[in-house]
């Protein structure tokens, strides 16, 4: 009979370090999670800041110049699809569209009127969208480095295993798109 109870304590504790294994490979699980969500908030957030800067940038400049409405135009529907963007993927190439359009644009500005870079305010705005750009990239290294650390954890076992069972999928990261390390051509013709 004793050797019964021993036996019977024996599963019962394997049990109970199974089921407490599994409950905190889950809670892990979660908690990786939302700092990716998290992560990807922060990017939003900034990616907001920016697109809220814009209209000020945009009032500015005009009081200077009867600026290119193409490359304005351009902006503004960057800008837009920015807001729009859905997912980490799709908030990349928008991004990507819109740092360009963005560039192309100052550097277009600046070049045709360079008595605009001693205004106090665009130069203001300027600082706060090159600050902004440095919070979006600060933040797109959190995301990818949150990403990355789910993602290992989904994939190592026997992570792997609660992973399968609870749904938990990998994250995407926040990568560039395709030709965006290739530089805007600006042309004055």
């Amino acid at each position: 009979m004793k050797k019964k109870n021993i036996v019977i304590i024996a599963v019962v504790a394997v049990v109970l370090v199974l089921i407490f294994s599994v409950i905190g490979g889950y809670n892990g699980l979660v908690d990786m999670r939302e700092g990716v969500e998290s992560a990807a908030s922060t990017i939003d957030t900034q990616l907001q800041r920016r697109a809220d800067l814009i209209p000020n940038f945009v009032n500015t400049v005009k009081g200077y110049s009867d600026y290119e409405q193409e490359t304005f135009k351009a902006v503004t529907e960057a800008r837009t699809a920015v807001q729009k963007a859905n997912g980490v993927t799709e908030q990349a190439e928008a991004n990507e569209q819109l740092d360009g359009a963005i560039s192309v644009w100052v550097n277009a500005i600046t070049e045709a009127y360079p008595e605009l870079k001693a205004n106090e305010q665009y130069n203001a705005l300027t600082d706060e969208l090159a600050g902004t750009e440095n919070r979006i990239a600060v933040a797109r290294k959190d995301y990818n480095d949150a990403a990355r650390k789910y993602n290992v954890a989904v994939k190592r076992f026997p992570k792997s295993i609660i992973a399968s069972l609870f749904g938990f999928e990998k994250a995407d990261y926040f990568e560039a798109t395709e030709g965006a390390s290739s530089v805007p051509q600006v042309s004055f013709d």
